[in-house]
């Protein structure tokens, strides 16, 4: 009888882990240095945990893939990391799985999700991973008379020659003008909320339009400041921190200005692997998994009890706390995305945008 229990169990065992090795998630994110911060901090221990297999695919923009597929009623995803705008635009239009709170994992001290998530983290359809910034870099070989230090300078091309690059998006480019134009940093949205507000900025854009590079993915600006192609960029403070620690580029970050926004997770409704893509969003944004990703790049995990648990870079020698977009001292002059503020304006800022890049 106890032979007959063990082999039972033995086979129960081997039966489970058959149907894990049969399982898997599709994960669409952004490419680059920060999808090997998820494959390492996520990836491998999900799989490791589960048996599920991951299979990542890269996009420019997660959102893009992810209404394609919603509109061609084809679901090939499971997991997408899109910006919190895009998250609460496709809750509202049905397009997203809602999540309660109460699923996912608690803080190691008890402390349920909904009180450990950092205010806004959690939407109906959406549990944020990381916290970024987009900032300005530039290339410190380029100025050896004094380099540049403030959004202002950005757009001082007298002062500091050299082409800009710039993201082909209204979002990341309007606030910026306007904050170099003197607007303070928590005026921006009521600024740009007027006429006279979004004529200003393309106003302040106008003056380094001929000066532009305009870049669409996040691998671009890096490039672009590495090819000598421009000597100021904006683009995400990770990529920025890679290049700089773990390549060694002579680049320096400006945080004047940066604007700030959050990566979050969400499920496609119909995906093909519900359960799985489930699995994986609660284990992705548990608290040592969101502190784990800071080992890997300079993003600001979405939980509080992740923060005290960010220690060095995977080089253990740098200390990641000032690299951090979340550092006060980087925060004095930060722009918060205002999703609520794009889902409204987006398409209109979109036509204007689209329409003053094509005009002469």
């Amino acid at each position: 009888m106890k032979r007959t229990v063990l082999l039972t169990s033995a086979l129960c065992v081997l039966a489970v882990s058959a149907q894990a090795q049969d399982k898997e998630v599709n994960v669409v994110s952004w490419g680059g240095a920060y999808e090997k911060s998820q494959v390492e901090a996520y990836n491998k221990p999900f799989n490791e945990a589960t048996g599920i297999k991951v299979n990542m695919i890269a996009a420019d923009n997660p959102a893009t893939p992810l209404k394609a597929q919603v509109e061609a009623k084809n679901i090939t995803g499971d997991v997408f990391d899109i910006e919190t705008s895009d998250a609460i635009r496709l809750c509202d239009e049905g397009a997203l799985v809602e999540i309660d709170p109460a699923s996912l994992p608690a803080a190691p001290d008890g402390t349920a999700a909904a009180d450990d998530f950092i205010p806004g983290a959690l939407q109906d359809c959406a549990v944020a991973n990381i916290f970024w910034g987009t900032v300005i870099a530039f290339d410190s070989t380029k100025f050896p008379d004094g380099k540049p230090s403030t959004a202002a300078d950005f757009f001082d091309t007298a002062k500091y020659p050299g082409k800009r690059g710039l993201p082909k998006n209204p979002k990341r480019t309007l606030y910026l003008a306007l904050i170099a134009d003197g607007v303070p940093a928590a005026d921006v949205y009521d600024v740009l909320g007027t006429p006279e507000g979004v004529d200003r900025a393309f106003a302040k854009l106008d003056t380094i339009k001929k000066d532009t590079v305009w870049w669409e993915a996040g691998a671009q600006p890096v490039q672009l400041l590495a090819d000598g192609e421009v000597v100021m960029a904006t683009g995400y403070n990770g990529r920025f921190f890679d290049a700089m620690v773990a390549e060694g580029k002579p680049f320096e970050i400006i945080w004047d200005g940066q604007y700030m926004d959050m990566d979050m997770f969400v499920v496609a409704k119909d995906s093909p692997n519900p359960e799985a893509a489930m699995e994986y969003l609660k284990f992705a944004t548990a608290t040592q998994q969101l502190a784990d990703q800071a080992k890997w790049i300079a993003y600001g995990p979405a939980r509080k009890s992740s923060a005290a648990l960010v220690g060095m870079y995977q080089d253990g020698k740098t200390e990641m706390g000032p690299h951090m977009p979340t550092n006060p001292e980087h925060m004095t002059t930060a722009v918060m995305d205002d999703p609520e503020f794009w889902a409204d304006h987006q398409a209109e800022m979109s036509e204007r945008f689209n329409a003053w890049l094509a005009a002469s």
